[in-house]
């Protein structure tokens, strides 16, 4: 029994041993291809204010649910984007089961006051949770490319004008941009975050962008081209990484996703475990 027991550790230990160095090779090939590929990358301009016209029309989701801290804070930035108000809408996709949706509706309300195209989505459940919630939101949703926040994200003014230029390719069927921390010296935990985050970014999906491997959309701080997303069969709520999953069939189906590490999307890091955990 023993002899047994001593045999079924040493095949954890040696199977773990493997894994373990798999992996690391593959770190280690995707920075290769970051190092090697590094300088080809170029940036493209931004949308300068000419034939504001010709923009095309986006719509922003905003998935939430119980960020009551945050919420407000989501909302008012969003109107801060630097776009023609007449070509970007904003979705505040609330699954919230607490005060959050009270305070949700009345920043809807005031912006909706100042102009804006602004539309406060709610279900009767959670099914799906974010995946259900962005299919559902789908239906309203009038933008030829879809662009994507959590409620802890901060993007900037000329997040849109930045972004959309990649989209010239008619084959860019995602663009993902790079998090940033705006907490991140506040705690040893959100050091860590941060730097499991950047090594993320900056190895893997820029490996993997250097590489033509598949890449994936990160759940946030992102834009869809709408075309890209149904041809892929939209969001579905069986899989528990409804990013990845998505990224992986519009990828099958001929589309690319494009990373950019220099357009960055500052974020607030959990600082506690509790939320770290949610």
């Amino acid at each position: 029994m023993i002899e047994w027991v001593g045999y079924i550790l040493l095949g954890i230990y040696i199977i773990s041993l493997a894994y373990v160095t798999i992996f690391c090779l593959v770190q280690f090939q995707l920075l290769y291809h970051y190092r090697k590929h590094k300088s080809r990358f170029t940036s493209k301009s931004p949308l300068n204010g000419d034939n504001e016209d010709d923009y095309p029309f986006i719509t922003v989701q905003l998935p939430i649910y119980n960020e009551r801290y945050v919420v407000e804070r989501l909302i008012e930035n969003i109107t801060r984007l630097d776009y023609p108000k007449d070509k970007f809408e904003i979705h505040v996709i609330d699954d919230s089961t607490d005060v959050t949706k009270n305070l949700a509706m009345k920043a809807v309300q005031k912006h909706l006051a100042e102009g804006y195209d602004i539309r406060h989505i709610t279900r009767s459940n959670r099914q799906g949770y974010k995946a259900g919630a962005l299919k559902e939101a789908m239906k309203y949703a009038r933008g030829n490319f879809i662009c994507i926040f959590d409620a802890d994200f901060l993007p900037k003014p000329d997040f849109l004008r930045r972004v959309l230029p990649y989209f010239d390719d008619k084959k860019v069927g995602v663009v993902q941009t790079r998090w940033e921390h705006i907490n991140q010296d506040y705690s040893l935990l959100t050091r860590l975050q941060a730097f499991q985050l950047n090594v993320h970014f900056t190895v893997e999906q820029k490996g993997r962008d250097a590489g033509n491997y598949m890449l994936q959309f990160n759940g946030t701080a992102g834009i869809w081209r709408r075309k890209t997303i149904e041809d892929a069969g939209g969001w579905e709520a069986d899989t528990l990484t409804e990013d990845l999953d998505l990224s992986y069939r519009a990828q099958l189906k001929g589309w690319k996703i494009v990373f950019r590490e220099d357009i960055g999307s500052p974020a607030e890091l959990p600082s506690e475990m509790n939320g770290l955990k949610s």
